[in-house]
């Protein structure tokens, strides 16, 4: 479990993961059409490797040296009645056998299918713990929750490591994020959410959270959707393991924009 959390984890404390399991319910992705082609250029900036067994076995090259956090959880679709109606795809036998690092699955806060969600977490975490495999919880609220304000993203954070996540992965918000950190007793990292307008705007929020206590990020949409996610990445990984200001981070972003980085 530690060898394993340590290679996702940085020896520094921080830790850049890099999404690409969309696909898993939305299908064809925006940019992620090809997901072996869009992490080409990106790929060597991120600590690991978030996506499904079935983009894992056809599109990524078995001899890239990067950690992988296999996405267990799915059977639903954006056209489906209930996201949150997932259950697990994925057995630990092929979670073994495919030498994740890790395994990430969704929780349902505040939706009919809580239950099921959380019980998902707990079986999967039972059946990990056996072989030391970190779970990651995703966590998500149901829709009338939204707003993603921090005394719902601290109840789902903090119940998701009660329930045995070894890393929880959340929304930042604004306001108080610094108590849903307090709050959690594993690691936080932080979830993109839609792509925002600006560069900049996901520098700040990012900063913002590390200050305020995550150990990093697991951002796709505002990377790969970009029209620069080289320098995206690059700026990223600044602000989580050098310690850069998001200024800073949009200056290095610049540069490498123009080729000068």
């Amino acid at each position: 479990m530690k060898n394993r959390l340590a290679q996702l984890i940085q020896a520094d404390g921080k830790a850049l993961f890099l999404p690409i399991d969309h696909g898993y319910f939305q299908g064809p992705t925006h940019c992620l059409e090809k997901p072996g082609e869009t992490i080409k250029p990106i790929w060597q900036y991120a600590d690991a490797l978030m996506l499904t067994r079935g983009v894992l076995r056809n599109c990524i090259d078995p001899a890239i040296q990067k950690p992988i956090i296999l996405r267990v959880s799915g059977a639903v679709t954006v056209v489906g009645e209930d996201l949150a109606n997932e259950s697990i795809v994925t057995s630990i036998q092929e979670i073994l056998r495919l030498n994740a690092m890790a395994v990430s699955m969704s929780v349902f806060v505040g939706t009919k299918y809580e239950n099921k969600s959380l019980s998902n977490l707990a079986k999967l975490v039972d059946e990990c713990e056996e072989y030391g495999i970190p779970v990651m919880a995703v966590t998500s609220v149901g829709r009338e929750l939204e707003k993603r304000e921090a005394r719902y993203l601290a109840l789902v954070a903090r119940v998701s490591a009660e329930l045995g996540a070894r890393v929880v992965k959340t929304y930042y918000c604004k306001e108080n994020f610094e108590k849903v950190v307090e709050g959690c007793p594993v690691p936080i990292v932080i979830a993109g959410g839609p792509k925002t307008e600006t560069q900049l705007e996901v520098f700040d929020f990012v900063y913002d959270g590390l200050q305020k206590g995550a150990i990093g990020v697991n951002l796709g949409r505002n990377i790969w959707q970009t029209e620069h996610p080289v320098a995206a990445m690059r700026a990223l990984r600044a602000i989580i393991h050098e310690g850069y200001t998001p200024k800073e981070a949009l200056d290095l972003f610049e540069q490498v924009k123009a080729g000068k980085a």
